[in-house]
């Protein structure tokens, strides 16, 4: 017996129930992805506009030491890359740039992770889905060879037609899974978009005052002593 005929039967035996089951679990892994992205972006949030123009009036001010509390304080992801820049702004604008850009390179991968299982969801369910369609239909089409030499041929037709009905459910179940997977992952992009533009308003804000140069010589770590 060659490959064809040995593909066929494991094929035969395997069915599609299994393919189904596999689609479902991995729906509910992405919304479990989902919900857990959304609660890492929800605490990413916050009034950045309100707190850049705060911290405009700090630094404005020479009050670095206070707005370093501030940044440290507010929950947003842009608040946490200005503060990493705030830290070093003793030791000039050029330090606190490259303080944020390291800081800003690990907000960007927290807030990417497992967005590539959605990705690669959204991308590959279908074709699951489609698998399961061709095993249903080799399915469909090993049961008429068998019907159609006991029944007659409208009964062979009908038995197969709906066989084949069948099969086409994986393909829908496989698009049903993609869909929400592919519209979270956009989502999702597009918020991390916007949360690091957040961000790179507020550093620029941040680099703006360190031209200062009595802000630089009195960085926070140097207020807080004096005070």
């Amino acid at each position: 017996m060659d490959i064809v005929h040995h593909s066929k039967n494991l094929l035969l035996a395997s069915g599609t129930a299994w393919i189904l089951w596999t689609l479902l679990a991995l729906s509910v892994a992405s919304v479990g992805v989902m919900i857990e992205r959304w609660l890492v972006f929800r605490s990413s949030g916050g009034d950045v506009g309100g707190l850049a123009r705060w911290l405009g009036d700090a630094l404005a001010r020479g009050a670095a030491a206070e707005a370093l509390e501030r940044l440290e304080a507010h929950r947003s992801t842009a608040a946490r890359i200005a503060a990493a820049g705030l830290r070093l702004a003793g030791h000039g604008p050029e330090s606190a740039r490259r303080a944020m850009e390291s800081a800003e390179a690990f907000e960007r991968s927290r807030l990417e992770r497992r967005l590539a299982f959605l990705g690669t969801l959204g991308n590959n369910a279908p074709f699951v889905g489609l698998f399961g369609t061709v095993i249903g239909v080799i399915l469909a089409f090993d049961a008429l060879g068998t019907e159609a030499a006991a029944a007659s041929s409208q009964a062979a037709s009908a038995a197969v037609m709906s066989a084949i009905a069948e099969a086409l459910v994986a393909t829908a179940v496989g698009i049903g899974v993609a869909l929400p997977a592919v519209a979270a992952n956009n989502l999702f992009q597009r918020k991390i978009s916007s949360v690091l533009d957040d961000a790179d308003a507020l550093s620029m804000l941040v680099l703006a005052h360190l031209s200062s140069s009595e802000l630089r010589m009195a960085g926070p770590a140097n207020q807080r002593e004096r005070a």
